[in-house]
């Protein structure tokens, strides 16, 4: 017999992989990078508060907008939320019974109590907004708000839908550090301590005190991110709805919404505008791309030229469609994505303007024609001029820290 040959598997070279050494290095590189990234979000979550001008500009806007709503209101609070309103307090209480909200407004059937709650809410809103012990006046607020929603929210316009959101969001936000008159007294404090150096803590005492001032700004910066993603939210959806009709992608929405008598409060205008179709077909469709890409643009300079557009659309919202309370709220919400330096830089500017017109005096020592004053010693006297600079020197530190905090 021949010798025959075995038939061979056909050999499968193996794969092309990386060296040991280099799969090591590639999986620690990546380990570092997620690290340093976690890293970073821990530190920014908890390091310093975020938008603490932003959180202030919120409370003052939020408060002087529900404050001017309820004073418009005034003359017609019994027939919205008080005891003579056609939604009785007991069909409020059984649709509390399915929702599982309350009020503060149905505890008692008595006009003397309504009267006394619509004070207590006038007042509350003016203290929130001055930012007076603003961490109780945001919880007094935010219930507020809640009790007059939930007391008859088919009487509204849907308006304090965001302004109930914003409320109970801003309760846990320090949105009272800037603009308030809680920060006004921090700082008249810290004016009159002066030099005085701060008790010495404990070790437990200190720990106490970080881990409180850790969570304050943890609990801040998520209340400023749920605020934030709020906003988008509000306008994504809105947007994608409005994708889904035909009217929409037509350009003859806001057409029909002008011819709505509902929506009519200066029907002149109304109809003068309508007169224009190529307008309202440009204001339809790029009311759609703004609320569709808004949450895309936030992360760069074109957000600044599409927040004024929406301003622009709000302002024509309330005064086109009789809608102040809802473009208000919207107006007021996207100040949230402003940075801290564009509200630093207002003050700045507002003092600039001031003087250039004249209305505002120079700072004392700072008038036309002053010129420094030299070194005050007995001429002839060798080291007076010497002793004179350094006593000046020397009283600079003591001066400049107070003279910056008042």
């Amino acid at each position: 017999m021949g010798s025959e040959q075995v038939p061979q598997l056909p050999s499968t070279a193996p794969a092309p992989h990386l060296p040991a050494a280099q799969e090591a290095s590639l999986t620690g590189m990546a380990h570092r990078w997620l690290l340093d990234r976690i890293g970073t979000l821990w530190t920014l979550l908890t390091h310093r508060p975020v938008s603490l001008y932003a959180a202030s500009v919120l409370r003052i806007g939020y408060g002087l907008l529900y404050l001017v709503y309820l004073l418009r209101e005034f003359p017609h609070r019994d027939e919205i939320w008080g005891p003579g309103s056609p939604w009785t307090p007991a069909l409020a209480q059984q649709l509390f019974d399915q929702t599982g909200w309350n009020s503060v407004l149905i505890l008692s059937d008595n006009r003397a109590y309504f009267e006394l709650c619509y004070v207590m809410a006038l007042v509350t809103s003016a203290l929130f907004m001055l930012g007076w012990r603003t961490r109780a006046m945001s919880v007094l607020f935010a219930v507020v708000v809640a009790s007059f929603h939930a007391r008859s929210i088919f009487m509204t316009d849907g308006g304090d839908n965001l302004i109930l959101l914003m409320a109970l969001y801003l309760v846990l936000t320090s949105c009272g550090r800037r603009w308030s008159l809680d920060a006004r007294r921090n700082r008249l404090m810290a004016a009159r301590a002066g030099d005085v150096q701060e008790p010495v803590r404990s070790f437990s005492a200190q720990q106490l005190h970080d881990a409180r001032d850790t969570l304050a700004t943890v609990v801040h910066n998520c209340g400023m991110l749920v605020i934030a993603a709020q906003v988008c939210f509000l306008y994504g959806s809105a947007g994608l709805y409005k994708v889904q009709g035909p009217t929409w992608g037509g350009g003859t929405a806001l057409h029909y919404a002008l011819n709505l008598e509902l929506f009519q409060p200066w029907p002149a205008l109304s109809h003068l505008v309508d007169e224009y179709p190529m307008v309202i077909a440009i204001a339809s469709y790029l009311t759609v791309l703004l609320q569709v890409a808004f949450p895309f643009v936030l992360f760069g300079r074109l957000k600044y030229p599409v927040l004024t557009v929406l301003l622009g659309m709000h302002i024509g919202i309330a005064v086109l469609l009789g809608l102040p309370l809802f473009s208000g709220a919207m107006v007021i919400a996207d100040a949230v994505f402003l940075p801290d330096r564009f509200y630093a830089f207002l003050p700045r500017l507002w003092r600039r303007a001031a003087r250039r017109t004249g209305t505002r005096p120079s700072a004392p020592g700072r008038a036309a024609g002053y010129v420094s004053v030299p070194p005050q010693g007995r001429p002839g006297v060798p080291g007076a001029t010497y002793r004179a600079v350094s006593a000046q020197k020397d009283t600079m530190p003591a001066t400049g820290p107070a003279s910056e905090q008042g």
